[in-house]
């Protein structure tokens, strides 16, 4: 019998995105975010969630996609991301949310390799849910990987 796994499905850009409901915590309306000074263009700033305060990053940027206002369909997806051997409580902007979903293992492919749209270091595979694709997030891959956006810039960090 094939493994399904189950994943969120978030709208980027007109594209679906996967991440493994394991690391869901929670998905919040929008609201407002507290800046960071200095921080990275993707780095939005922070947010209380019930007395715990999460650094929010704009997929968009993070992506290389251009901003967008937020509107109603927003969301603001509260994951446990795996950086080294601990999760850390992260929230990611999305520009809306549509399900849980599963996706059969076996159908998950490799990122193709002959460049395009999505820079393959931070996808953990492309799945299929009927006739479309799902981009899946390799989370800690997205959220190491570089550390920041292209083009944006560096802060010396502090010793």
């Amino acid at each position: 019998m094939a493994e399904t796994t189950q994943y969120l499905t978030l709208g980027l850009d007109g594209e679906t995105f996967g991440i493994g409901i394991r690391n869901v915590r929670e998905i919040l309306d929008m609201r407002p975010i507290s800046k960071l000074p200095h921080a990275p263009n993707f780095l939005l700033g922070m947010i209380d969630v019930r007395g715990s305060s999460y650094p929010i990053v704009d997929l968009r940027i993070k992506l290389d996609l251009p901003s967008v206002p937020a509107t109603e369909a927003t969301r603001i997806i509260i994951l446990d991301v795996p950086m080294g051997d601990q999760f850390v409580g992260v929230g990611f902007v999305a520009d809306c949310v549509f399900e849980v979903t599963g996706i059969d293992e076996s159908q998950i492919e490799p990122p193709p390799t002959v460049g395009g749209r999505w820079k393959s270091d931070y996808l953990a595979g492309i799945g299929k849910k009927g006739e479309n694709f799902v981009i899946i997030f390799d989370l800690a891959k997205l959220m190491t990987t570089g550390g920041v956006v292209p083009g944006a810039p560096v802060e010396a960090e502090a010793a």
